[in-house]
């Protein structure tokens, strides 16, 4: 009882003893400080991380809108595979939904905005690209002919063009009205001598050349349309035109050009609400809600309605017009009105020698009728629709399938002597989609008396343009989320290569004037859903576009703010009741959705980057991010726990006399426990009060949000890492007989066997005592294992968030913390090895003393710490890589196709790293015990 009382407090004892063994407890509290500020520090930065991936998924989130309505059958295989939406995918679909169906979705709770677009085909705006020649003329010549010969360039090709004239004459050239009592308004004539001469019309008007007039006289003037049978619309002969111009010393030639654009029926008022399309009006007036088509009835037989319409300000295809100039030899100047002005005009033209001079060149896009015209002649007496482009894919790399060439027949008015003018010369190109032609027919009042070949359609309408409007004044949306679907926005694609880079010159590729091509521009001519009655229906069977004109809906759900849980929820509901009330249209969610980057390969070696869509990669990005925070978390935790238990189980085994000496003077196990645990509560509690000033300082230096509160945790942490990773040590230390005091920690061997090799001396070392060998290891293998799932979840992460621009944004804010953890996985982890190592060379420093009297020199007593350092090194890395790998395979499933390789390589380089950390880290406490004199550590022994 005397010794019962006598014995010191508990707190004072734990002050003893920690001011007895200092070194023990700075360097417990050394590792506490690390591990509870590093712990501290990459939650939060892990917390960062993912507050900043949010919230760039947050900001981006929202597109133009949130559900897209198409027919059932438009997505294609590859786009559902891959759970894709294809870029420009709206020009290949012409009608499926109906109107009483939009009608239904329109009024559906929770819709906000539906929006169809219904396309009806594509129409030609005709004009003509001025050429200005005029410093090739020759100056004081009394007439004079030039000839521009012309070729057509877009991104990836040329094609040769029609020729064009210039007739320039000092003599005036003036204008008449009437022939032989035929009105021709403006039909330019020269008198020369007693004649008068149709100077322009006969090489425009008549290159068929035929002599009607009985005596042979020349042809004069006819309205009658010329006999095109025999040609071909892609003849560029049959668009080669002369331009006739006098008095003055300016010289041009108009090269008669032709736009197709897309012709496009909306709902005005919904499209102002998605887009703001009445915003964006620059000329005129934007349609209204009451625009419906108009029917006339002039005084001759011709009835037609008359069609409200918007027209893009400028076209949104690409294209240069390029000439090679001329000088012609024309003979005798004074005989070239007469030439010109005769039935073998063209021949005569065609067959003059010319000698270049110089070139000319202007962008097709100057030949668009001006912003502020509302004249603009749109020609809707045929439209043509086209195809969806379809793929193959090999090797991540999709390949556009092609089609056929055109027929010329795609291009035969409702004359089958006609052509339509100026077919655009890009239709002799590459095909890619399957053009349809539309002829309309001129029927007397809606009946079947038609004129010339009846196809069916009603009268065609004429387009009254009310309005210009510019894309780019339409809002933006984000370039992470905006949606290729945009309906408004031409497709752009830039080169994959630098091969084609270089063949693009830096510039992205748009669409051309082909019909066909792989690109197909977006709507740019709008009309009302009322006025696609007159455009599209048919006086026999009704087909896709008369009883379902719509091609898709989009939607915009109301109460939706982001990706988050509710408004996730609204937009489901919305689509799920689309689903169930028609489960015959294609319902995608394009909320979150990201332009996703893909291969496309094109004929002649062209590699091309376009923006797909890909759906729901926002909602995958948060899911990821949560999946890999929590994972990051847990493994971080695990590292700082394990290194502060192997830190603690070294502190108890070094005190294993002193603790089983305060058994023998009777000391119970809990009172053991208590001691245990309350040394390391303090060292805790004072490591946390200093880590909080670390972790404040640190965390502002590298402006991690939310710095002061964050590292107010770190007091808590320290003390609560401390404590449980003492309870294990302190049970054991609870397990300690008073007979262990005396007896050795190292375990008998049971057979003696010769040790021949530094090597063989450090395996047998640590073989004496295997427990704590293994637990060495494990710091190692803990470490390794980390890495190597770390780098798995970081590939992974970027493989299932990234191939998008959202994607890409949001893996370039998730690397440091991810780097961060491998690192500090693999210092904690080499930094328990060490402390195991340490603490067993102490308890060995008799017999290292002994190999020292014997004759051993320092030099090689480091090469055998440092071996037993590497060998403990590299089981425990060997081991972890193979954990490592092991928790991957199910971990990364579907994500780490063919990274398995660098993944082991990574892992074996982890264990190589933790090699030399152990080694490196041994090299201080080598020293040290060099300081150590045989006698003394005898002595102690």
């Amino acid at each position: 009882m005397t010794l019962q009382h006598s014995r010191p407090g508990l707190l004072g004892m734990i002050v003893s003893q920690l001011r007895r063994r200092r070194s023990r407890a700075l360097a417990l509290g050394a590792g506490t400080l690390v591990a509870a500020t590093s712990f501290t520090l990459l939650t939060t930065a892990v917390s960062t991380s993912q507050a900043r991936t949010v919230g760039v998924v947050q900001h981006n989130v929202r597109s133009a809108y949130d559900v897209l309505v198409r027919p059932k059958g438009t997505e294609t295989q590859l786009e559902q595979s891959r759970d894709l939406v294809q870029a420009n995918f709206l020009s290949g679909i012409y009608g499926g939904i109906s109107l009483g169906q939009y009608q239904a979705i329109k009024k559906m709770a929770g819709v906000q905005v539906a929006a169809p677009v219904a396309n009806v085909g594509s129409v030609m705006v005709e004009s003509h690209v001025r050429l200005d020649v005029s410093k090739y003329l020759k100056a004081g010549t009394e007439a004079q002919a030039l000839r521009v010969r012309t070729t057509i360039s877009t991104g990836t090709q040329a094609v040769p063009g029609s020729d064009a004239y210039l007739y320039f004459s000092r003599t005036p050239i003036g204008t008449v009205d009437h022939v032989d009592d035929l009105p021709f308004p403006g039909l330019q004539a020269q008198k020369a001598g007693k004649s008068t001469y149709y100077v322009c019309w006969y090489y425009n008007s008549d290159k068929s050349e035929l002599l009607i007039n009985g005596d042979g006289s020349p042809l004069k003037p006819l309205d009658l349309p010329e006999d095109l049978r025999e040609w071909s619309p892609f003849n560029p002969d049959i668009n080669a035109t002369l331009t006739c111009r006098s008095g003055s010393e300016t010289g041009y030639v108009d090269v008669p050009v032709s736009y197709p654009v897309l012709l496009a029926a909306i709902d005005p008022d919904q499209e102002n609400r998605l887009v703001g399309l009445d915003r964006a009006a620059v000329t005129g007036r934007a349609l209204r809600e009451d625009d419906k088509p108009v029917w006339k009835t002039p005084h001759d037989v011709s009835y037609y309605y008359d069609v409200p319409a918007v027209l893009s300000s400028r076209a949104l295809t690409a294209g240069r017009v390029d000439g090679t100039v001329e000088q012609l030899d024309v003979g005798d100047p004074a005989a070239l009105a007469k030439n010109l002005g005769g039935v073998h005009a063209h021949t005569f033209l065609n067959g003059l020698h010319g000698t270049p001079v110089g070139s000319v060149t202007a962008n097709l896009d100057d030949g668009f009728p001006a912003q502020g015209s509302l004249k603009a002649r749109v020609d809707t007496d045929e439209y043509w629709t086209t195809g969806p482009v379809r793929y193959g894919s090999s090797g991540g790399v999709l390949h556009p399938v092609l089609k056929p060439p055109q027929s010329k027949e795609l291009w035969r008015t409702r004359s089958e002597q006609q052509f339509i003018p100026a077919v655009p010369e890009e239709n002799k190109g590459t095909q890619f989609r399957t053009v349809t032609p539309h002829p309309g027919a001129v029927c007397v009042g809606l009946r079947d008396i038609c004129v010339e070949q009846d196809f069916g359609r009603l009268p065609p309408p004429l387009l009254d343009v009310v309005g210009r409007y510019d894309p780019d004044r339409l809002p933006g949306f984000s370039a992470l989320t905006a949606v290729p679907m945009e309906t408004y926005r031409p497709p752009s694609v830039v080169g994959a290569d630098d091969a084609t880079r270089k063949a693009l010159h830096d510039a992205p590729l748009r669409p051309d004037r082909n019909l066909g091509a792989y690109l197909s521009a977006p709507p740019t001519l709008l009309t009302s859903l009322d006025s696609l009655t007159v455009v599209t229906k048919s006086r026999h069977t009704p087909d896709l576009q008369d009883t379902a004109p719509i091609s898709a809906i989009r939607i915009r759900v109301a109460g939706v703010t982001g990706v988050d849980a509710v408004s996730r929820a609204r937009v489901s509901a919305v689509a799920g009741e689309i689903s169930r009330a028609y489960p015959g249209l294609q319902v995608d969610l394009t909320v979150g959705s990201s332009p996703a980057p893909q291969k496309v390969a094109l004929p002649g070696g062209l590699t091309v980057r376009e923006e797909w869509t890909a759906k729901g990669v926002a909602l995958r990005i948060l899911k990821a991010v949560d999946r890999k925070s929590e994972i990051l978390f847990v493994l971080v935790l695990v590292v700082c726990g394990l290194f502060l238990s192997q830190a603690a189980l070294a502190s108890v085994r070094s005190r294993r006399t002193e603790i089983g000496t305060l058994r023998c003077l009777g000391w119970s196990g809990g009172e053991v426990m208590r001691l245990v645990v309350g040394e390391l509560a303090v060292i805790g509690a004072v490591s946390g009060a200093v880590g909080t000033g670390l972790a404040y300082g640190l965390g502002a230096g590298l402006g991690m949000a939310h710095a002061g509160a964050r590292a107010v945790l770190v007091l808590p942490v320290a003390l609560l890492l401390t404590v449980a990773a003492g309870l294990l040590p302190a049970w054991k230390a609870t397990r300690l007989g008073p007979l262990d005091a005396v007896n050795p920690p190292v375990s008998a061997t049971r057979r003696a066997a010769a040790v021949r090799s530094v090597r063989g001396l450090a395996w047998c070392n640590l073989l004496r005592t295997p427990g704590r060998t293994a637990l060495g290891a494990a710091g190692i293998a803990l470490g390794v294992a980390a890495f190597t799932v770390l780098l798995a979840l970081t590939l992974g992460f970027r493989g299932q968030v990234a191939g998008s621009l959202l994607g890409s944004a949001v893996v370039a804010h998730a690397r440091s913390a991810d780097y961060i953890s491998v690192a500090l996985s693999l210092l904690l982890g080499a930094a328990g090895a060490v402390d195991v190592l340490v603490l067993s060379q102490r308890e060995r420093a008799a017999d290292l003393a002994v190999l020292r009297a014997t004759g051993w020199s320092d030099r090689e007593l480091a090469r055998l710490s440092l071996c037993e350092g590497a060998l403990l090194a590299l089981m425990g890395g060997l081991a972890g890589a193979a954990v490592g790998l092991a928790t991957v395979l199910p971990l990364g499933a579907g994500m780490l196709a063919g990274r398995l390789p660098a993944l082991t390589g990574a892992a074996l380089l982890a264990t190589a790293a933790g090699v030399v950390l152990v080694c490196a880290a041994l090299t201080l406490p080598i020293r040290a015990m060099s300081r150590i004199t045989p006698a003394h550590a005898l002595a102690e022994d």
